[in-house]
C-alpha cells in the first residue's frame, strides 16, 4: 500500500479561536496535538491523517501541518466535502491540502537524515520508588524515560542526579538515543542522534490533563536495515501519543540541517 505524505497550511489565529470555541482549551492550558487531532478526526475520520507534525512560524500567525496517510490529497478533498463541518473548514481548507507518494520500499542500507517528534516515555511494569522526590511512582504510570534511567542507576539519590548522571554517561541524549534506537530496531540503525529541542509539558487527553512529560525533538542520521519494516514505522509512527503531533518520521538527506 502507498504511503502518501502530505503537506497543509492553517491560519494559527483561526485554529486557536476554534479550539476556544469547542472547550478544548482546558484549566488555561491548550495542547495543541490534542486539538488537532480533533480537528483532523473531525474533518477526514480518525487516525487517516496520522503520525502528523504542526510547525508553527515564530509570530505564530500560519503553520504547516505534516501527515502520512494511505490516501492522497484528492481523496482527502473527497471526504471533506462530505462529512467536515463549515468551522473546522474555516481552519484548513481541504482543497488545499498537497500531497506525494512515498517510496514503497527504501534501499537496504540507504542512509537518511531524520527529524522526529517524540514523548519518550516508558510505562512502569511494577512500583518505582523516586529518591529524589521521596515518593513511589505507581505501577503503569508513563514516566520519562531519562528520569527512569537516572533513578535506575542511582538509586540512593544525589544531591544533584542530573550532574551525577552525566558524569556517568547519562545524559538526555544518550537515553533518549537508546530508546530510539529500540523502537527502530528491525527497521533502521541510528547512526547519529541529537537533542534539538527539549521542553515538558502537560498533555490533555479527553477530559483529563495528563501528567507532565518530555516534549523532545532529534535530529540525526539512520541507516535502512530492512526497507520493507522501515517502510512500515514511517507510516505508522514511533512510539506513544502518535495520533497527537508525536512520532512522525520526517525524511531530510544525511548530514543537511532540516528546515520545515
Amino acid at each position: 500500500m502507498t504511503t502518501y505524505f502530505h503537506h497543509a497550511l492553517l491560519s494559527m489565529p483561526k485554529f486557536n479561536r476554534w479550539a476556544g470555541e469547542r472547550g478544548l482549551i482546558r484549566r488555561g492550558s491548550f495542547d495543541e496535538g490534542y486539538a488537532l487531532h480533533i480537528l483532523l478526526s473531525t474533518m477526514f475520520g480518525k487516525a487517516v491523517l496520522q503520525p502528523f507534525r504542526l510547525f508553527a512560524s515564530e509570530r505564530r500567525r500560519m503553520a504547516a501541518l505534516y501527515a502520512y496517510a494511505d490516501i492522497d490529497a484528492q481523496a482527502l478533498s473527497h471526504i471533506a466535502e462530505a462529512v467536515a463541518p463549515p468551522d473546522c473548514v474555516a481552519v484548513v481548507d481541504p482543497k488545499k491540502f498537497r500531497s506525494k507518494p512515498m517510496p514503497d520500499e527504501f534501499e537496504p542500507a540507504q542512509r537518511l537524515g531524520f527529524d522526529i517528534r517524540l514523548r519518550p516515555v516508558r510505562r512502569l511494569g511494577q512500583d518505582v520508588t523516586d529518591p529524589q522526590a521521596g515518593r513511589v511512582l505507581s505501577k503503569g504510570r508513563e514516566v520519562d524515560a531519562f528520569r527512569l534511567e537516572v533513578i535506575r542507576s542511582f538509586p540512593q539519590g544525589w544531591a544533584d542526579p542530573g550532574k551525577a548522571a552525566a558524569q556517568n554517561g547519562v545524559t538526555r541524549q544518550t537515553v533518549y538515543t537508546t530508546w530510539l534506537a529500540e523502537r527502530l530496531e528491525g527497521a533502521a540503525s541510528v547512526e547519529d542522534c541529537n537533542v534539538a529541542a527539549f521542553r515538558r509539558s502537560h498533555a490533555i487527553r479527553g477530559t483529563e490533563r495528563a501528567p507532565e512529560g518530555p516534549d523532545v525533538t532529534l535530529h540525526g542520521t539512520l541507516s535502512v536495515s530492512n526497507p520493507e519494516v522501515f517502510a512500515q514505522v514511517l507510516r505508522n509512527g514511533v512510539g506513544r501519543h502518535k495520533a497527537y503531533g508525536f512520532g512522525m518520521l520526517l525524511l531530510r538527506p544525511p548530514g543537511k540541517a532540516p528546515r520545515m
